[in-house]
């Protein structure tokens, strides 16, 4: 029974890791730049055409929409270098000065075809081709490899489809929103007593560092938006981009509000220290509002990722009560406060800047405006989705395409939202 056990979760784990989006990837430009070789050793006349699996490397990119936004930019940039070089090698050798102005070229090269981040790589093909061989035929054929890896590269990604990686996205959102919770909850055990200065500074400098990671996430996510265009295994790409990016959106917000909070407790640490941040009865009402608030932040994070987790359903349905109860918190938490300044007007400015801060944390996880943000985006895509389509409607009249063509075209690109 224990071998059946083992064997099963060595099961689980193989398949987990062929679903993997990296073993993925690795695979299929693995399968890209071998078909690109075999392909450039029957039609090109170098013994060995490396230059076909590299570009076929290049082009086959993590998602099929990055592919075509960018490899037709690597094909421009090795093509252009090699012409360069196949100029330089009909007028000049290779020599110091040479290399010099060949380098100068292909860097003006590029930037004259357009080709943005991937100039660089102009000169890099130059001075590839032009060190292997000055023979001007020689350099042809590097061309001929180029288009080669190229063709095999795109034949890849429309075949082969590639991975999703919106389950990446969703752990890295859920990540962040639980190292929040952590924050929170350090931050409310703090605010129940006496909160040293440097404890508080600390705290601060951590919600400064959750603040700093938001980009990480962000680039996580870009790169899920991206493989679910023109996915041909993803149905409804542009909501699941939707609910992704205004969920990260209103978490992003949150961590701003955090850090300001953090911020805020700080100020008050070192304006009454030696006494504590809020009075014992206070402090323990902070403690349990930021306890609930970091409770509703995770099962929000869960919620936004819904396609790709198992536990939304039951998020969906916590969310909305532990945002009633994290407000019902937070009133009591304002008669608390109010009732303290009534006492002590010091500082005054600081505890309100406490209810401000945690009312824009609850204003922005709540269900209303979530559903409202949703729509707005969604409008927006598809307005500009009409006017793309509209562009399109006008050149294909002024070409004078047939309306049957035309309207197949238009239904095909309203269903790629």
């Amino acid at each position: 029974m224990q071998d059946v056990r083992e064997w099963t979760s060595s099961l689980v784990r193989f398949v987990k890791r062929r679903r993997d989006p990296v073993v993925v990837q690795a695979l299929r430009s693995t399968a890209a730049a071998t078909i690109a070789y075999v392909i450039a050793l029957r039609l090109s006349p170098e013994p060995a055409p490396l230059t076909a699996p590299l570009t076929a490397l290049l082009v086959v990119q993590v998602t099929l929409y990055a592919t075509l936004t960018t490899g037709i930019r690597r094909v421009n940039s090795v093509v252009a270098g090699v012409l360069v070089a196949i100029a330089f090698s009909l007028l000049v050798g290779l020599t110091w000065w040479s290399l010099a102005l060949l380098i100068l070229a292909a860097l003006y090269v590029g930037h004259l075809v357009r080709v943005d981040e991937f100039v660089p790589e102009v000169a890099i093909s130059a001075m590839l081709v032009l060190g292997v061989t000055t023979v001007g035929s020689t350099a042809w054929s590097r061309i001929v490899e180029t288009l080669i890896g190229a063709g095999v590269g795109f034949a890849c990604n429309l075949l082969l489809a590639p991975p999703v990686w919106t389950e990446h996205a969703g752990e890295s959102i859920e990540d962040l929103a639980r190292r929040m919770r952590q924050l929170m909850l350090r931050m409310g055990e703090e605010a129940a007593g006496r909160t040293p200065v440097e404890r508080a500074t600390a705290r601060l400098y951590e919600a400064r560092r959750l603040d700093h990671d938001i980009a990480d996430v962000d680039a996580a996510l870009r790169q899920a938006e991206d493989s679910l265009r023109l996915n041909p295994r993803v149905r409804e790409g542009l909501l699941h981009r939707v609910v992704l990016r205004t969920g990260l959106d209103t978490l992003e917000i949150c961590t701003v509000v955090l850090r300001v909070l953090a911020r805020t407790f700080t100020d008050l640490a070192k304006q009454r220290d030696p006494e504590p941040l809020f009075s014992p009865q206070t402090g323990a009402v902070v403690e349990q509002l930021l306890s609930e608030i970091a409770d509703a932040v995770v099962s929000y994070a869960v919620l936004v990722t819904s396609d790709v987790s198992a536990s939304a359903e039951s998020a969906e349905s916590r969310l909305p009560a532990e945002l009633r109860q994290a407000s019902a918190t937070r009133d009591k938490l304002a008669q608390l406060l109010l009732e303290d300044v009534q006492r002590d007007t010091r500082h005054w400015h600081l505890r309100g800047a406490v209810l401000t801060e945690v009312n824009r944390i609850l204003d922005e996880m709540d269900i209303e405006h979530r559903s409202r943000r949703l729509l707005e985006e969604l409008d927006r895509h598809t307005r500009e989705q009409h006017e793309r389509i509209s562009r399109l409607t006008r050149f294909r009249d002024h070409l004078g395409v047939p309306v049957r063509l035309r309207r197949n075209r238009e239904d095909a690109a309203r269903r790629s939202l």
